[in-house]
């Protein structure tokens, strides 16, 4: 059986599967594809035999397959040998980059999140930046998987990036050193009687790190633990099996999520079976427009199951999953297999999970121009996605703004201040009083 993983981020990340679904075709279908077949092989070799200069033909079978997958949605896509080793080596949690989360929009690379505390990160790439230039070299045309490719690069080594921001009039450069990568996906602190655990991740070492962080401030606390903050915001994802066991930490019982694919007998379903280790601790969840896939598999099931209050803004609305087939040539497809569901049977595809709460975080602004500016961040912007199922939801996404700036001063990250009084139990607490104490420190 050949091994498969299964993504739910952009480009970097997966679990192993046991299987994936495969669809034989209909004696018509198989008709018409070699007719098809034969037009492709047909301008094959003309391009060949008359363009200006003799081609690479390995690049051009390439880009005819990136061409036939990134026809189908954002997220599909042909992984070179090269680019599937990484892929392998990403999903450990260490490798050399610059660590952002991208996806493509309309030919353009676009943002999804930095990874927290990497050189992008630091060097103020922002959630929704469109990336168009690596080193002045514009890269219009060029397939995610070029770009990627163009952005990694031997540690300690430079990259200028040319950004297209909103609300800014002029696209600007951004330089950065790329470096080895050490991806912390779990940080956690005290905050008094709260226990505070940002989830930046879902790596081979998330679970594993969220067990150690749930241990450590149960230790530091002690009885006076009135609950936990869990902040998803800007996590782009990963791992399945991550996502379903760091959901599975805070739940004893009821459905995790649902895996649908074309053939309904290969349909999956995760559960919690007597593992919380919270021990039914008070939990609040933070999301935002940053928050895709992974995270949002955990922010649905605590949502569906009533385990969590969840604070913030609409999540990113990544609900489809990607199944990595390795080829013979030692590359790989990435190909969109199925679309997970939240306990309740919905489909966040284009949609994402609305907060039980909703707090906008304000980005402070510099000009007229970028404060009116709408950061908006979501699946539904992308060209191609898949459409939820759910007719009355299309468009919805659209129709709301949701905001990835987190404010990097605690003391004033409104949401942030709203989910830590809701458990240290500050009387008549609101969305308005949240921010006047924050104004007030």
């Amino acid at each position: 059986m050949p091994w498969v993983i299964l993504l739910l981020a952009g480009f970097v990340a997966g679990s192993t599967m046991e299987s994936h679904a495969r669809i034989r075709p209909t004696p018509t279908s198989a008709s018409e594809i070699h007719r098809q077949l034969d037009l492709f092989g047909e301008v094959l070799q003309l391009v060949r035999s008359d363009y200006v200069e003799k081609p690479n033909d390995a690049k051009l079978v390439d880009g005819a397959i990136n061409g036939m997958l990134s026809a189908l949605d954002p997220h599909s896509g042909y992984l070179n040998p090269k680019q599937f080793r990484e892929l392998q080596i990403q999903t450990t949690g260490e490798f050399a980059g610059i660590g952002l989360e991208v996806t493509m929009e309309d030919s353009a690379v676009k943002v999804v999140a930095p990874i927290e505390d990497t050189p992008a990160a630091k060097a103020g790439i922002q959630s929704g930046d469109v990336i168009t230039a690596i080193d002045k070299d514009d890269i219009q045309g060029f397939t995610l998987e070029d770009a990627v490719d163009k952005m990694r690069g031997s540690a300690h080594t430079p990259i200028t990036l040319t950004i297209v921001r909103k609300g800014i009039a002029e696209p600007f450069d951004i330089k950065i050193v790329r470096d080895v990568i050490h991806v912390d996906p779990v940080k956690y602190e005290a905050d008094d009687d709260v226990g505070y655990i940002r989830i930046t991740t879902f790596n081979e070492q998330t679970a594993a790190a969220l067990q150690q962080a749930i241990e450590d401030l149960n230790e530091k606390i002690g009885p006076r633990l009135k609950g936990y903050v869990i902040d998803l915001r800007n996590d782009p994802g990963g791992l399945l099996e991550q996502a379903v066991t760091t959901s599975a930490s805070f739940l004893d019982q009821g459905k995790i999520v649902a895996i649908k694919v074309r053939d309904p007998k290969e349909e999956q379903h995760y559960d919690a079976q007597l593992s919380d280790l919270t021990k039914g601790a008070r939990l609040v969840v933070l999301i935002n427009g940053g928050s895709a896939s992974a995270s949002e598999i955990v922010a649905g099931a605590l949502q569906d199951n009533h385990r969590a209050r969840v604070v913030g803004t609409r999540s990113f609305g990544k609900g489809s999953v990607q199944t990595i087939i390795p080829l013979a040539n030692q590359g790989a497809l990435r190909l969109t297999t199925g679309r997970y569901y939240t306990p309740s049977g919905r489909s966040i595809q284009a949609e994402g999970i609305e907060p039980d709460v909703v707090i906008t975080e304000e980005n402070p602004s510099e000009s007229k121009e970028k404060a009116e500016a709408k950061d908006v961040v979501s699946e539904a912007s992308l060209h191609g996605h898949l459409k939820n199922e759910d007719e009355t939801a299309k468009g919805k996404q659209e129709e709301l703004s949701s905001s990835s700036y987190v404010n990097p001063d605690k003391a004033k990250d409104t949401q942030l201040v709203y989910a830590l009084d809701l458990l240290h139990r500050v009387d008549s607490m609101t969305s308005e009083a949240a921010k006047k104490r924050a104004e007030a420190n």
